[in-house]
């Protein structure tokens, strides 16, 4: 088993897989450690395609518990099932998804992320936001997260996903303003809050980053209802698309990914538990609200309408 981690680039993937080849056996299994990438665009550049998956570590790796297995129509299930067993033997809770742009972890994230950034254009105070996504249970904020993994990999994410699914998952000008400033997070010192120094501790908001938003200095009071509804309805609701399109194989293995991966509040049970508890006609009826302010954003997706109407839980 050779496990990639390089740059998200598909050409520097494909050189990497190439040479990885030549000195590979020929049963080896070949898995790219990525965020983004189609799996199938990596496989297409290899002489046996049938053996190349994806392997989609969270970072720091020795600290988070999932590892997404992400494996496309021609993987072998002898490759899955060896990438699933490594992962297990790492001590990781493995989740295997079908390829597409973001897989799972990724698109569901970065819907939750980009609707922060929608509402820093509105004027939202950025430890303010943070602070409402940590009450409804996320361990940290979005900003926070953003700056921790990020700025310059957030941006190239938001591009991946934005060819791919269009207006939806378009990133907001207060992200790609602040990207395109230089800017990198707290790795390289600063982001959206100052640090001591390059991957140091954090200071707090810097607040000369509001002359790059769209509302300057303005503030916008907006609920922290609406700001948690607004962040974690984009997330479910993506959560369910891909479960609609055949990406995730469950709803228990969205729910695992999301609590192990990328930070849903465990109490709530991840995104489908989360909707089963609240009532599938009422999350259908706030997106609805949302999708006529902020349309296609909040678009419901056909799996959660068809659901509502027919009165059936993901439970």
């Amino acid at each position: 088993l050779v496990i990639e981690a390089v740059f998200e680039d598909l050409s520097l993937k494909e050189r990497v897989l190439r040479e990885a080849e030549d000195a590979m056996p020929g049963d080896a299994i070949y898995a790219s450690n990525t965020s983004t990438i189609p799996i199938g665009s990596i496989a297409a550049a290899s002489v046996r395609p049938e053996q190349v998956l994806g392997m989609h570590f969270f970072s720091p790796v020795a600290k988070m518990p999932l590892l997404e297995v992400i494996v496309t129509p021609q993987t072998a299930g002898v490759a899955t099932a060896t990438a699933v067993a490594f992962g297990k033997r790492l001590g990781k809770h493995v989740i295997v998804v079908n390829d597409g742009p973001g897989f799972y972890t990724t698109r569901t994230l970065a819907a939750f992320m980009n609707e922060a950034g929608y509402l820093l254009d509105e004027g939202v105070a950025i430890d303010v936001l943070d602070r409402a996504l940590v009450e409804f249970g996320f361990p940290v904020g979005p900003i926070t997260l953003m700056d921790e993994v990020g700025l310059d990999v957030g941006a190239k994410v938001g591009g991946v996903l934005q060819d791919a699914f269009g207006a939806r998952l378009a990133p907001s000008q207060s992200l790609s303003r602040v990207a395109a400033s230089g800017r990198s997070g707290r790795k390289g010192g600063s982001g959206f809050y100052r640090y001591d120094s390059p991957g140091g501790a954090r200071r707090g908001v810097d607040d000369s980053v509001y002359a790059l938003l769209p509302t300057g200095v303005h503030r916008t009071e907006i609920s922290v209802l609406e700001m948690q509804q607004r962040c974690v309805l984009a997330m479910v609701n993506e959560a369910a698309r891909c479960l609609e399109e055949g990406i995730l194989r469950s709803a228990r293995d969205g729910d695992v990914g999301a609590v192990f991966g990328i930070g849903f509040p465990p109490f709530r049970g991840g995104p489908f538990r989360y909707v089963d508890s609240v009532g599938i006609a009422h999350i259908v009826r706030q997106l609805e609200v949302y999708h006529g302010r902020f349309a296609p954003r909040f678009e419901p997706a056909r799996i959660l309408v068809e659901r509502a109407s027919h009165g059936r839980r993901f439970y």
